[in-house]
């Protein structure tokens, strides 16, 4: 018979102690132990717990007998979605996606499913445990009608699910959210780490053995983490973030893990009345509105993936009225600013570290990457001198400690993204100049620079 004992977990990764501790000597942090009841199994525990018969056996295979066909990979209907995803759903995966609350994550589910069942003629399960069927029909009806193999369902008992989806036996399920679910094999209560991490164990089970993918909805934490156990990030086969800044309708989904593609794809969409429509063109959305006449705006581009992003960046230098000057990084990493003012401080000799600075990125991005570091100083500088940069001017390029322009990769893409939307003096690296594919653009005028001091050269002409 199964006996029920007591542990402690850690509700940031899942480590589990016999007693409390009130740091976690995994993830080291503090005070995040709490207890659960645990069920052990009974010494039949290699026997399944919703058929009570062993599973069968799998035969090792070697890599020339595993098939691969077209359909392990299933469209979503949106492109920005699969390149994400590296080209579609792959049949037989878990994929969790997280996000803030109302940011969009059952809209853009909602939307896929229909999609899927619609367009494609797959079968496809709607599973909710935080919404009525009346909710759930309210909803739809207000994005678009839906049509096809698709079917909603109401439940929170994971073995009444994985019954369903092995009789349905359905080609995609989506499971609203996974901290709402529950196994009758735990004793905790919903959303602790016991049911998140068992409810998901089994579902992933599942999804191996018949062939479907599902999707998983997870809440976060206030400091933006998924949560539950980190566990379960381990476990999934794909980790998506829907995220966006509020009162803005874009928003931008990025995967933080992906084992069937690369985690540096973004997808950007846009939020109205009717749900979400996905952005082909970020580069030209994300420059609308840019000021006219200001100083301090500068026009770079950024890397996400494969894809090359236009983005605008905002510098401002005002007098400072303390000691201690204010920093505010909005976008890019907070001490590489500081690192960028005190080049500017040693290689231009200008004074800037005596004034409040700010730089902003236009439109909820963050990037991480050094090839803005020449536009950010230059957005700075023409704050500092209060000079206009042309409208029609793009700037890259690294800037190292000596205050040389570094060479950065993809510097054709970026070169060709600018082109395209009416951009006719690129700044950038000198290295490029002689390892461009296309050197002679007749729209563009190319405009090395080897150094800061030169790019302010050609700021002030």
């Amino acid at each position: 018979m199964a006996k029920s004992t007591s542990r402690y977990f850690c509700k940031e990764c899942g480590y589990e102690s016999a007693k409390w501790l009130g740091q976690c000597p995994s993830c080291r942090a503090w005070n995040t132990f709490v207890e659960e009841p645990v069920v052990k199994a009974s010494p039949a525990s290699g026997f399944s717990r919703n058929t009570g018969t062993r599973p069968p056996r799998q035969r090792p295979v070697r890599v020339d007998e595993i098939a691969l066909e077209k359909e392990d990979r299933i469209s979503t209907g949106f492109q920005e979605l699969d390149r994400v995803l590296g080209g579609g759903i792959v049949v037989g995966s878990m994929v969790l996606l997280g996000g803030d609350p109302g940011i969009g994550k059952s809209t853009i589910l909602l939307e896929v499913s229909r999609n899927l069942a619609a367009d494609d003629g797959k079968s496809v399960l709607y599973v909710s445990g935080e919404e009525s069927l009346k909710q759930i029909k309210l909803r739809a009806e207000r994005i678009r009608p839906i049509s096809g193999d698709l079917h909603f369902m109401t439940e929170t008992n994971i073995e009444n699910i994985i019954e369903t989806i092995r009789e349905e036996k359905p080609d995609f399920v989506v499971i609203d959210s996974i901290q709402t679910m529950y196994t009758e094999s735990v004793t905790a209560a919903p959303g602790s780490v016991s049911q998140v991490r068992e409810s998901a164990a089994q579902l992933l089970r599942t999804a191996k053995e018949c062939g479907i993918a599902i999707f998983l909805v997870g809440h976060v934490t206030k400091d933006g983490t998924v949560a539950g156990p980190k566990i379960l990030e381990h476990m999934v086969d794909v980790v998506l973030f829907f995220e966006g800044e509020s009162g803005s309708s874009l928003r931008i989904l990025h995967g933080q893990k992906n084992r069937f593609g690369s985690t540096n794809e973004i997808a950007v969409f846009e939020m109205d009345g009717a749900g979400l429509h996905e952005v082909l063109n970020p580069s030209e959305l994300l420059l609308s509105g840019r000021p006219i006449g200001a100083s301090g705006s500068v026009v770079t581009c950024g890397m996400e993936g494969t894809r090359p992003l236009l983005i605008e960046i905002q510098g401002l230098l005002v007098p400072s009225a303390f000691n201690l000057p204010r920093r505010t990084a909005n976008g890019i990493d907070y001490n590489r600013l500081n690192l960028l003012i005190a080049i500017v401080e040693k290689r231009l000799n200008l004074e800037i570290g005596k004034y409040d600075a700010y730089v902003n990125i236009t439109g909820g991005l963050r990037i991480a990457e050094p090839s803005m570091d020449l536009a950010v100083i230059m957005a700075l500088i023409s704050s500092y001198m209060n000079i206009e940069i042309p409208e029609d001017v793009m700037i890259f390029g690294e800037v190292g400690l000596s205050g040389e322009v570094r060479a950065v990769s993809n510097a054709d893409q970026r070169i060709e993204e600018a082109a395209r939307l009416g951009f006719h003096k690129i700044v950038l690296p000198a290295f490029h100049m002689k390892k461009l594919r296309q050197p002679n653009l007749s729209a563009c005028e190319l405009v090395p620079v080897r150094s800061i001091r030169e790019a302010v050269k050609i700021l002030k002409k």
